[in-house]
């Protein structure tokens, strides 16, 4: 009886514990920002694909932003050339909490208006 106990309370924890890996915590959720730039290095590897790109800020000064996708087993379709240097994208996501110009990408769109799918892999758990 008390490993059945166990068992089931194990099974509840996995999700919390995958939440506790991810470390989302660090993520404004409240305020998602949309950003426009170029890429620069898109880095198709585990645990999380990576997206360097500049973006130019209000002033026209040019910012080096990183952003975060999920695994690349996660993205269907996606290879390591889907995103090259020179590529336009727009990334809508969530912004650093310290200010970092870090971001956990939640939609992403090409140049030419495509949205790149992220399969909803990307899209942040609500939780407590």
């Amino acid at each position: 009886m008390v490993n059945k106990f166990f068992n089931a309370a194990g099974l509840f924890l996995i999700p919390a514990l995958a939440v506790a890996h991810h470390g989302f915590a660090v993520f404004d959720r409240t305020s998602p920002i949309t950003l426009e730039g170029t890429v620069t290095e898109f880095h198709f590897t585990n645990p999380h694909c990576i997206i360097d790109f500049e973006v130019k800020d209000d002033k026209g000064h040019l910012q080096k932003w990183q952003a975060e996708l999920t695994s690349p087993l996660h993205l269907k379709g996606w290879t390591a050339t889907s995103l090259e240097p020179g590529n336009r994208i727009k990334a809508t996501g969530y912004r650093a909490k310290s200010g970092a110009l870090y971001l956990w990408i939640t939609r992403l769109i090409s140049s030419n208006g495509i949205e790149l799918n992220t399969n909803g892999s990307n899209l942040i758990p609500d939780v407590p």
